[in-house]
């Protein structure tokens, strides 16, 4: 499975597009496209690749990471999928923007499909396994590819550092037992793809990360 990450707006977050080579099906991640020059490189690349977008997924719903949901959830004709119990994010996704001196604009996208621990979503020949690493936010989930040896890990771990938790709902204690539990555990040759900021490995922050 091939992974294409773009940065996008003024934060910045790391969209991702995970997508198979042979059925040409892909998941667009974090769909965090905020200017319309950010929805052109984004479309572009899909059709310049011939790709069907069959997912719309969300580590999470804060809402640097969800600018672009409802572009792509009306272009495409499909829902997102997120978990229920980040769902009162969507509840007051303007005083999250306006939090960070940022205007709210476009409409709010909600959740056509909740996401559980352990949910799998097919893309060609592999599966994207879910799993739930609560603590950034209480519906953080990563996504893991245990095939192509990667972790799309949203705002739970990054390269030598861990998600804040002082947002609405975050918990620092929950957050550290996340990633403890359901991360490091994963092969040390995993590489992690964060939220933002540049790739990692699990076994690099395993044995250096000052946070844990």
């Amino acid at each position: 499975m091939k992974v294409s990450r773009f940065h996008f707006n003024m934060l910045p977050v790391n969209t991702y597009i995970l997508w198979d080579t042979d059925s040409r099906e892909c998941a667009i991640v974090d769909a965090g496209c905020f200017y319309p020059k950010e929805e052109e490189a984004l479309s572009k690349f899909i059709a310049d690749n011939r790709l069907t977008v069959k997912y719309l997924l969300a580590t999470h719903l804060h809402f640097d990471h969800c600018f672009g949901n409802a572009f792509v959830a009306q272009k495409y004709e499909i829902g997102l999928s997120a978990s229920k119990d980040d769902e009162f994010l969507l509840q007051n996704m303007s005083e999250q923007c306006r939090s960070f001196g940022i205007p709210f604009h476009g409409a709010v996208q909600p959740i056509g499909q909740y996401i559980c621990d352990n949910d799998r979503f097919r893309l060609g020949n592999e599966e994207l396994t879910a799993i739930a690493v609560p603590g950034h936010s209480p519906g953080s989930m990563a996504f893991y590819a245990p095939e192509s040896g990667f972790v799309l890990s949203g705002d739970a771990l990054f390269q030598m550092s861990i998600g804040r938790t002082d947002l609405p709902g975050g918990n620092y204690h929950q957050l550290i037992q996340s990633i403890q539990k359901k991360l490091l555990t994963l092969p040390d040759d995993t590489i992690v793809y964060a939220g933002h900021g540049p790739e990692t490995e699990i076994g690099i922050e395993r044995a250096e990360n000052p946070f844990l």
